[in-house]
């Protein structure tokens, strides 16, 4: 259990409720005061911190990360409660606020904020981690010469969050990430079959543009080898990167080797490729990679990053490609690898795959990747949280990748939903269901704070090897013809409520985490 050591009676918190005048700010500097909740051990009121609300619920109690004691909330009652301390003196800039939480689930809301900084109050979420701390971070601009600096839960009884070893800093030039993506590659079918854009507010305009605006630097997209409905191959690509390089953005590609999806539970040969022995595969992938990529810089649309294989945990081209397999594997991967150098010695290779909270998968993988001597520059994890865990192991993992390969690391694949209505006739993969297990809401607040918590996470990887985040289809929206199945033109989109457009088209609140990155 990580609440209060001490039970309260209903009639001492009644004593402390929300009624009661908070505090005044008890700091007054430019640095945080008592970071780590150790100045004067077990208290009702932790040195420098005020609380409000039903104040008995904030505390300080032992069990800290990194010493002896922690900030915590916690109730036997219902409550609502925050722990803040302003900071004067501060100069303009951007600023981010960063602390170490775990938190047992169950919140109404539970976030870190700040706010009173001139602007808007920023706030970050803090996600169900009942054993691991997980560190969370909120960037904002300060524009006053204060701001106050928050911890706020509004909480069902006995339900809790501990926090511990709060920092916050200047953020120089280096600080911001180097990829804001997002993968468009659904982009040209949904806009040929009559969709459009709107901007917040309801300016009509293109999706690209929209997302750029927002602060998208880098946009994906797919490239199938024959697909069915003639979408997401070669011509497409080229037409689409066009439009991607004008709006200013750099370009990864991402070569499926397939005629449709491949992930962790299909790696499909492309029919034309049926019954190719491996040095045939070899070639193919080779000769396939070089084709598209050459195309495109023949066009000046040079590829800045290039995906050989999409989440390969089982491999590519299976059986031949199998991970059962590691010499046929690598065989292909250095082909693609190769092909994708030749074109153009800068462009950056990586690797992706899925599970992006499976530490000893990735582990293995890489390490076979690196004893059959396959090269690369860039390791990509795919993360649903609903899907593969809580975010801490995707910071354990992300932390480690980098340490151990010395390599940059993407999160080349994530996204939440807004809402769990459907928008057409196609169930949606985003439940209610999924959305209780990550522990933000289906909301349009918790569509940009699980976004949010993805890009602190990428962030916080130490030696600023955390390179960056792609959303994944942005602006998929639910389009009739427009459908996940390239062989079946009826097929609807079970993806349309996790876009960063809602069902009116519109810009959600998401799509500003881009301006956080």
């Amino acid at each position: 259990m990580h609440r209060a050591k001490a039970l309260l009676t209903a009639a001492a918190l009644a004593a402390v409720t929300a009624l009661a005048a908070p505090a005044s700010p008890a700091a007054a500097a430019s640095t945080v005061t008592n970071p780590g909740f150790e100045s004067n051990g077990a208290s009702q009121t932790p040195t420098g911190w005020s609380e409000s609300g039903t104040v008995a619920a904030s505390k300080s109690e032992a069990g800290g990360r990194s010493g002896g004691y922690r900030g915590t909330h916690w109730s036997a009652s219902a409550y609502t409660v925050e722990t803040y301390q302003t900071l004067t003196g501060l100069t303009t800039g951007s600023y981010t606020l960063s602390a170490w939480v775990r938190s047992g689930g169950g919140q109404s809301a539970a976030y870190l904020a700040m706010k009173n900084c001139g602007g808007a109050q920023a706030q970050a979420g803090i996600p169900t981690s009942s054993s691991t701390w997980v560190q969370v971070s909120v960037t904002a601009n300060v524009s006053s010469t204060s701001c106050t600096l928050s911890v706020y839960s509004n909480a069902a009884a006995n339900q809790w969050i501990n926090v511990d070893d709060v920092t916050f800093t200047k953020n120089g030039a280096g600080t911001s990430l180097q990829v804001k993506g997002g993968d468009l590659s659904s982009l040209k079918k949904n806009e040929d079959f009559g969709a459009l854009y709107y901007t917040s507010s309801g300016t009509q305009g293109d999706a690209i543009a929209i997302l750029k605006n927002a602060g998208m630097n880098y946009a994906r997209l797919k490239v199938w080898v024959n697909p069915a409905d003639g979408y997401n191959n070669k011509a497409r690509v080229l037409t689409m990167a066009q439009r991607i390089k004008a709006q200013g953005l750099k370009l990864l590609v991402d070569f499926h080797y397939s005629d449709s999806w491949a992930d962790p539970g299909k790696q499909v040969p492309p029919a034309a490729w049926s019954g190719y022995s491996l040095s045939q595969l070899n070639t193919a992938v080779y000769n396939h990679t070089y084709d598209v990529l050459n195309a495109l810089k023949a066009q000046g649309t040079t590829a800045d990053m290039v995906q050989v294989g999409n989440e390969i945990n089982p491999g590519m081209l299976l059986p031949t490609g199998s991970t059962s397999n590691w010499g046929n594997l690598s065989q292909l991967l250095k082909s693609g690898v190769n092909a994708v150098k030749a074109v153009n010695s800068s462009t950056l290779v990586m690797l992706h795959l899925a599970e992006g909270g499976d530490n000893a998968t990735f582990r293995w993988w890489f390490d076979q990747a690196v004893a059959y001597g396959v090269p690369f520059d860039v390791i990509g994890a795919s993360y649903y949280c609903y899907w593969h865990g809580p975010m801490s192991g995707l910071q354990n993992n992300l932390n480690d990748m980098a340490s151990r390969y010395g390599k940059p690391v993407i999160v080349a694949e994530t996204a939440y939903g807004f809402t769990t209505a459907q928008d057409d006739g196609e169930s949606n993969i985003f439940t209610s269901s999924l959305a209780n297990t990550c522990g933000y809401p289906a909301s349009a607040t918790g569509q940009r704070d699980a976004f949010q918590a993805v890009v602190n996470i990428v962030k916080n990887v130490p030696n600023g090897r955390g390179m960056g985040v792609f959303y994944w289809e942005p602006a998929w929206t639910a389009q009739a013809g427009a459908g996940w199945d390239p062989t079946n033109p009826s097929s609807g989109n079970g993806w349309e409520n996790q876009a960063l457009f809602d069902y009116s088209s519109r810009a959600l609140t998401a799509m500003s985490v881009y301006g956080s990155m």
